[in-house]
């Protein structure tokens, strides 16, 4: 008998750790930090390698950074279901390489797979929210080591020796990150204005502001409350499934009609400067494979107070780091 007690332990144990597969997520893990510290030294150089150990250490604040926001909102994800004895992978980070002509950050972000069924609104509410949360704090925390320690004017003219010529950038092609209401908030409050202060435009070059922009940006889009989004769970346990399907389809609509501002613009150049076609890529994504509708859960309980609470707290966090034109593309006049 003892021994069927102890082999049937065994075979627990086995079933619940048999979806780790550590080599896999250590090598993802390092590949992304490879993938990430050259795409980080690009952001700066602005050109591609040589890849030598003076050009890679340029890379290493900006992979840190961007290593330390994704881990903690996966595992502000693995946690809660941790706590809500859920079984759940370990994250998988997504390894990005440079692409010539193409934006890169280095990484597609990372995931968890959760293997269970989740039966409780608290529960996935928890899990849902715990991400976002936990990403943007990280986020945070990067700006406000970006704003407090911006290099003076010499950084910007190593990297561009005629930055303050009259004729700098004029006639080339010019990329800027768009603003949000929260960075503009922290940057009013932690920038000297008697200091030099990069303009979005060239917000790129510094590790700590791009990433923690980067941060908001990818807490935004996955509080987007839509289908299986870290916003959909909460807005699904929030107001309901009736409910939750018309906010998904306003969602769905107004990233429709940003998306198609910004083909607008790119096409016909009517200098809108509204919208970014980005967006109707992702409302495609949302509405094809994500899905607007969440799945059913059986549980018909209402939030607590404090839930509910912290569940309007994070859609006033998608608010303020949500911005309807992230990436603006145009020729220096």
């Amino acid at each position: 008998m003892k021994e069927t007690i102890e082999e049937l332990n065994e075979i627990k144990t086995y079933k619940k750790n048999k979806g780790n597969n550590y080599p896999l997520h250590i090598g993802l893990f390092l590949l992304t930090f490879i993938t990430t510290t050259v795409a980080g030294a690009e952001w700066i150089r602005t050109t591609p390698g040589p890849y030598e150990a003076s050009f890679l250490l340029k890379g290493l604040p900006y992979s840190l950074s961007m290593l330390f926001i994704l881990a903690c909102h996966e595992f502000g994800h693995y946690f809660a279901a941790k706590y809500h004895k859920i079984d759940t992978t370990l994250p998988y980070f997504i390894p990005l390489p440079s692409i010539a002509g193409f934006l890169n950050f280095g990484t597609m972000g990372a995931v968890i797979r959760i293997k269970s069924m989740i039966q409780t609104k608290k529960a996935m509410f928890d899990v849902g929210v715990a991400g976002p949360i936990a990403g943007f704090i990280a986020s945070l925390i990067i700006l406000f080591w970006g704003f407090t320690h911006v290099p003076g004017k010499e950084y910007i003219l190593s990297i561009h020796p005629d930055y303050f010529a009259n004729n700098f950038g004029k006639g080339q092609l010019e990329l800027a990150f768009g603003n949000t209401f929260l960075f503009s908030i922290l940057k009013s409050i932690f920038v000297d204005n008697t200091h030099f202060f990069p303009p979005m435009s060239e917000i790129y070059h510094y590790p700590y502001l791009s990433v923690g922009w980067f941060g908001l940006f990818v807490t935004a889009m996955n509080m987007i409350p839509v289908g299986q989004l870290d916003g959909g769970h909460i807005s699904y346990t929030m107001f309901g499934d009736k409910r939750h399907f018309k906010i998904a389809v306003i969602s769905f609509a107004l990233l429709f009609v940003l998306g198609t501002l910004g083909i607008v613009e790119g096409v016909l150049g009517l200098s809108i400067t509204f919208g970014w076609s980005g967006w109707l890529f992702w409302a495609l994504i949302l509405y094809f494979f994500i899905r607007l509708k969440h799945p059913p859960i059986p549980d018909n309980s209402e939030l607590d107070f404090k839930r509910k609470l912290l569940g309007y707290v994070s859609f006033i966090i998608l608010l303020m780091s949500f911005s309807p034109t992230p990436f603006i593309i145009s020729f220096g006049g």
